[in-house]
Formats: structure tokens, sequence, C-alpha cells
């Protein structure tokens, strides 16, 4: 099931299916056979925003009911957005229908915010400049701040963009790792997602780790957990070399040793959820 960014001009408060034809239809016979190949995708709510406001999604959604955003100073002054509504959609890049890519979308929305803040003053004089054309982010920019605003992104996951840098490091991805035989000596990395460790496992913590191509069950015994404690309890980004056990479709790496290489990550937030 294909998923789609948060869209001002589209979304909801929550997250919700959105239905999408598989290629163009041109008669009535046509249109009703294509109801039947019609595709469920799901499209991101306005709650996935850092700091988006309830209140101010309802308010976007009864101005979109009314009429299409025609521009970001629409959009501001028909849903009656405030400058920290309008900086959270821009900062989650949902406002890429309106104004382009993320830096252009934030210039637009300041100056969208500081003339709807003085709109009775403004009304008889509109700016005069011309629009400003700034560069795009890079990707790895882009993925950042999506992380930052939304926990996730879907234009591409880290590490594709750090692969290379694995690859030379000789680390697996998950993909690689499930051709693997039963007892393989393996090197594989990803962003800690879940850190378990329940009461009936004696010490054990069970933790998976995501890469570009799926996620990695990893078995941590107590032993190892009492020499690399840190590497355990803080990493982002975990390197794993271990035993790698398959019995039918049961996979996991056990780890005999544990590198953090969290540094790679820079700036990119991803929080994990641990010990529930």
């Amino acid at each position: 099931m294909r998923t789609y960014p948060v869209d001002v001009t589209v979304s909801g408060w929550e997250s919700a299916l959105e239905h999408e034809a598989s290629g163009a239809v041109a008669s009535a016979r046509q249109r009703q056979r294509q109801r039947q190949r019609v595709h469920p995708a799901v499209r991101l709510g306005l709650n996935r925003v850092n700091g988006m406001r309830e209140a101010a999604a309802g308010r976007i959604e009864q101005a979109r009911a009314q009429a299409p955003f025609a521009s970001v100073e629409d959009l501001v002054l028909r849903a009656r957005l405030d400058r920290h509504d309008i900086d959270a959609l821009a900062a989650a890049d949902a406002l890429a229908s309106l104004a382009g890519h993320r830096r252009q979308a934030r210039w637009q929305a300041r100056a969208a915010a500081l003339q709807a803040a003085h709109h009775d003053l403004l009304y008889e004089a509109p700016p005069a400049e011309s629009a400003l054309s700034l560069p795009a982010p890079r990707l790895g920019e882009d993925v950042a701040a999506d992380y930052a605003s939304t926990g996730l992104s879907l234009k591409s996951h880290p590490l594709a963009l750090l692969r290379p840098r694995l690859a030379a490091m000789q680390y697996a991805t998950a993909q690689e790792l499930s051709r693997c035989g039963n007892n393989r000596q393996v090197r594989a990395c990803g962003i800690v997602t879940v850190r378990q460790r329940p009461s009936t496992a004696g010490g054990t913590i069970f933790t998976s780790i995501e890469d570009e191509t799926g996620a990695i069950n990893v078995i941590l015994w107590p032993d190892l957990i009492e020499r690399q404690r840190k590497e355990v309890l803080g990493a982002k980004l975990l390197g794993v070399i271990g035993t790698w056990q398959r019995q039918g479709e049961v996979r996991h790496l056990v780890a005999q040793e544990l590198v953090d290489l969290s540094p790679l990550l820079g700036r990119l937030m991803v929080p994990s959820r641990d010990f529930h």
C-alpha cells in the first residue's frame, strides 16, 4: 500500500485512506471497470506535524471545503493561521502543493503570516517585490527535516543515503541477510526502533534495527549488555557483529559486538520505543 505525505490541500487531521486509479479513463464504461481496479493508499494526516494544533487543522478543513486554496497567503487568511501554525506546516513540507520545496514554502509562509497579521493596514498596499527563488534543499537535508517534523520521511530512508559508507564497512542490508544461511557470521547496521526487555527473559534485550530494505531482530545477551551498556542503551544507529540464525521463517541476529554509529546520522532525530 502506498503512502502519501502530509498535504495541506488534501490532508485531514487523522491519516486516512485515499483511492487512486491505475490509469487514465476515457469512457463511462471504462470508468465503471476502473472502479474495480482502484488501489487504496494512505494519506498522512495533519496530526503527524510536530506542533500542529487540532483547532487550526479544523479551520483548514472548513476553509478547504468552501474552495481550494489558491496560495499560501489564501490559506493563512481563510483558515486564520498564525505564525506558529504556518511555520509548523512549512517545516513539515505540507505546503509543497502551494509553494514548492521546503525552503520556498518557509519563505512564503513567513511573508503570508506577516501580511495576515497586518492585513487591514496592508490591504491597499500589496507587496511589489518579485517572487524570490530559493535553491531546493539537498535530499539529506529534506530527510532530516521530515524526521524532525513528522517522525518519518517518504523521500528516502536515511540508510539509503549512507549505504555507500556502510557497504565499505562491510555492513549487510536486511535484504542481504534474508538470503544468508544459518550460523553465518555477519555484520548488520540499522536505526534502533525498539528495545524490549521482557521480565521473563533473564536480562536479555530484544532489539529491532531498521535499514532501507527492512527490519532485523537482534538478540542481546546479558554478558554483552554488561560489557557494552552505553551502546545498548544509547545508540541511535547501531552496528551489530554476530551470528545469523534462521529456522524456517524465524530469523534473528545474535549480537557478539556492538558499534555505535550514531554520528553518521548527523542531526537526524530518530526516536525508539524502549522497554514497553
